[in-house]
């Protein structure tokens, strides 16, 4: 305790301090929901953030390994921009971690749906994949998600590795890397091509499922619904 402040309330004012001491941000000064919401989020490389945190607090380093082609200093704007925003906040993880971690707030996660949308229109511009094209394993969670009904843990193996999606989560991440924490409810073997194709919207998972592309195991009623179709 220091002059009657916990360490949190000094942590909390110090947070405060340094946002406050920003520049203002640019505006379109349009009175128009979509100019206002493009004023927060319309900047590069900001509704990226929102795609990898959307996965769960993350490590400065990590979101820079997982956003290839950002600088550090753009990054480190964008991420200042956000948390002034109100969508996303920093919080330093208790010992033995000791390392500061981004996550979204409320408000940050109800650009999920924004995402999808995106998304679903943006498949047929994806096209083939490009020599230069870089590629993550968790990058095909949302558009699996898309494709999944109902509630549960989905594990998907990939080449180049596992994630999990929580299929209708209403709070929290939407997807993670590595092996479901506990028992999944489906687990989805499929191959990077088949990805691909269901991320252009070429394939639909039942049909992926259906031509073997997709092998399916579990008990849970995401597993049988899609064994199903």
């Amino acid at each position: 305790m220091l002059l009657g402040f916990t360490k949190w309330e000094l942590g909390k004012s110090n947070n405060l301090s340094r946002l406050r001491r920003m520049p203002p941000r640019r505006s379109y000064d349009q009175y128009c929901s979509a100019a206002r919401a493009l004023d927060r989020v319309g900047d590069r490389w900001a509704l990226l953030i929102v795609r990898e945190l959307l996965a769960g607090p993350r490590r400065y380093t990590d979101l820079h390994a997982d956003l290839p082609g950002v600088s550090t200093d753009v990054l480190a704007s964008r991420l200042k921009d956000m948390e002034r925003d109100g969508l996303t906040t920093r919080r330093r993880l208790p010992p033995p971690g000791a390392a500061y971690v981004y996550e979204l707030t409320a408000r940050g996660r109800e650009l999920l749906p924004v995402l999808q949308a995106l998304g679903r229109w943006g498949e047929r511009e994806l096209g083939e994949r490009g020599p230069t094209d870089a590629v993550r394993a968790h990058w095909f969670a949302l558009p699996l998600l898309r494709a999944l009904d109902g509630a549960g843990v989905v594990e998907v193996a990939l080449p180049e590795g596992d994630f999990h999606l929580h299929v209708g989560a209403e709070d929290g991440p939407v997807y993670g890397d590595g092996p479901a924490p506990g028992e999944a409810d489906a687990r989805l073997v499929t191959d990077t091509a088949t990805c691909e194709a269901l991320a252009r919207g070429e394939l639909r998972l039942p049909a992926a499922v259906r031509a073997g592309r997709v092998t399916v195991t579990g008990d849970g009623a995401l597993a049988k619904a899609l064994r199903e179709t």
